[in-house]
């Protein structure tokens, strides 16, 4: 008899919700059996498989793919309550996790008339110090709200929400991150409050605009020393050094993308290189991963490497630089490190040619796809040199 059969765990549609100090934070999640139990984590058009169940008892451990996370919940017929643990933080901090099933709504089950504009010039924390600006995109059908936030590091993946009267709200769920935005929309002007998990919130403003834009992602990061070589040494994941730049690079193109495995940005970036890289010429491109993670354990840290690496069956290596404090050090040859991921593109004769922040992932839709041929269209460019 099947595990889940086993403990009556109902199989299909369940309404999940991390509580957050912002309130519900809801995602989407199903529930199948084949041959072993696999969960999917359900955001706008994204499906996240779980496959690493542990089942005993009257209870289920679900770790989270790529991220060092887990989901602990007790089973009772058509529920689960328990915590969702985010190991990848110091203090390892938990908050509630519920589930029913057979729910299919997001935030509320609401009708409204109102039609919002696509494009949204937004502003974090507002007037401070510490203020940021991004560009919103959203996709209304009915109450229903597929959204897509771009910064100049990233894109906050697939929101997904509900708008209800004068009621926004939007969430998003990976195992790594739990954002949540709750907020009021008054005539072309949106106002509210942006929750990360249990550590983090700030006010947000955003104010329709179809000519909203960021700023160049090739601008924002240089050599200090335009002529300077690119150079860093880093640990193979045999604990074995490696050095760049390297005579058997030489006469090739090599992109260098630094990442960690505890960013979704990264992680968009990394499927898409695993995939062009397995059909790229690559006896003229080479490209390294080199990895900042957020624990000192080298051990923890070449895990996560490798689970990335075997989800995506990544063809090129992914080095150890670190962690993320070792990150400005190693990187001194930076004006500034702007974000994860940036990416390094460095042409046959060993120069940096470009230097690329961020990355806009599949959420985004067309800023994901012009993203792409970017990459690829410098790329080519850079080997017909």
């Amino acid at each position: 008899m099947g595990l889940l059969q086993s403990l009556v765990l109902t199989t299909g549609i369940w309404r999940a919700v991390i509580l957050t100090p912002g309130g519900e934070l809801p995602f989407g999640m199903e529930i199948k059996n084949e041959k072993q139990p696999v969960v999917y984590l359900i955001n706008g058009g994204e499906r996240i498989e779980v496959n690493e169940i542990t089942m005993h008892d009257d209870s289920i451990i679900m770790r989270l793919p790529l991220y060092d996370s887990e989901i602990h919940a007790a089973i009772k017929e058509k529920e689960l309550n328990g915590y969702w643990i985010n190991l990848s933080r110091k203090n390892k901090p938990s908050l509630p996790f519920k589930a029913e099933a057979g729910k299919n709504f997001r935030f509320a089950e609401c009708s409204t008339t109102a039609r919002l504009p696509e494009k949204w010039r937004m502003t974090f924390s507002p007037g401070t110090k510490d203020s940021s600006f991004a560009v919103g995109i959203i996709h209304q059908k009915g109450s229903h709200l597929n959204t897509a936030i771009l910064t100049p590091s990233g894109d906050y993946r697939y929101l997904e929400g509900n708008l209800c009267n004068d009621s926004l709200f939007l969430s998003y769920f990976d195992g790594a991150f739990a954002y949540l935005f709750k907020a009021k929309v008054s005539e072309n002007k949106i106002e509210g409050t942006f929750y990360a998990g249990n550590h983090w919130q700030e006010k947000f403003v955003a104010i329709a605009d179809a000519g909203a834009t960021l700023p160049d992602p090739y601008s924002l990061t240089f050599m200090k020393d335009r002529n300077a070589p690119f150079a860093f040494e880093a640990l193979r994941t045999d604990s074995s050094k490696f050095y760049f730049p390297d005579k058997k690079y030489e006469g090739k193109v090599v992109m260098i993308e630094i990442m960690g495995t505890w960013c979704p940005n990264c992680i968009d970036e990394a499927a898409f290189l695993s995939e062009y890289y397995k059909k790229a010429d690559r006896k003229n491109l080479v490209i390294i991963g080199l990895a900042f993670e957020k624990t000192n354990d080298f051990t923890k840290a070449t895990e996560n490497i490798q689970r990335m690496r075997e989800r995506f069956h990544t063809p090129y290596e992914v080095l150890l630089g670190g962690t993320l404090a070792d990150a400005k050090e190693k990187l001194s040859m930076f004006n500034k490190l702007n974000g994860y991921p940036t990416t390094v593109f460095i042409d046959k004769k060993g120069r940096v040619r470009q230097i690329h922040t961020g990355f806009n992932g599949p959420a985004t839709g067309a800023y994901y796809e012009k993203t792409k041929d970017d990459f690829i269209h410098l790329i080519n460019t850079l080997i017909k040199e």
